[in-house]
């Protein structure tokens, strides 16, 4: 599975891509940073992010993008900017035909650390080791992009067999239901 994993921003959106395989080998494709100029009007700022999600995903041909969910923060203009560029990307996907996956800040960071509240350096270390990589990814938005493509390539197998059970568990309560309505019908003749 290749993964373009994305760290939404307006001033530094990461990219990362990275093919996963059986198991937990990981391997690092591509990984940058698009910067747009603070003075800039917000529309060029998500056309340029834009352009160039639209190039990744046309070069690297991912088969799933996953992003970073929007979270609340103080500064309400920054998490407006995070989150129009997260959905210039979903948008962008969705275009391509491609799956989208939203994963939160914890979660990343549990599944690349095995601990929710780690740090920066201790991603951007774990995401260093584990993609063999001779120097970590900086800025940090660049390891943040990648440790999210890791984060799906590790969960999206748990979470596609949580929605099989799901799914068999519904088809199992219908089935159930009916057959308790037959019953109760066929007591009232």
């Amino acid at each position: 599975m290749r993964v373009l994993g994305v760290d939404p921003g307006l001033t530094r959106c990461g990219l990362g891509v990275v093919d996963g395989s059986d198991g937990r080998r990981v391997s690092c494709v591509a990984v940058d940073v698009v910067r747009t100029p603070v003075e800039a009007p917000l529309e060029r700022r998500l056309l340029a992010v834009g352009a160039e999600v639209e190039r990744w995903i046309a070069l690297h041909r991912p088969d799933v993008v996953a992003i970073e969910r929007v979270f609340s923060q103080h500064n309400v203009r920054t998490v407006m900017g995070t989150a129009q560029a997260s959905g210039v990307v979903a948008l962008l996907a969705a275009r391509a035909g491609l799956p989208v996956a939203f994963h939160t800040p914890s979660e990343v960071k549990a599944a690349v650390t095995g601990e929710g509240r780690a740090g920066k350096e201790q991603v951007t270390s774990m995401v260093t080791r584990l993609l063999g990589l001779a120097e970590a990814p900086r800025p940090a938005d660049a390891a943040d992009a990648l440790a999210l493509a890791i984060c799906h390539c590790w969960r999206a197998p748990m979470l596609d067999r949580m929605a099989q059970a799901k799914a068999r568990s519904d088809e199992l309560a219908k089935a159930h239901r009916a057959r308790l309505a037959a019953a109760a019908k066929a007591a009232q003749r």
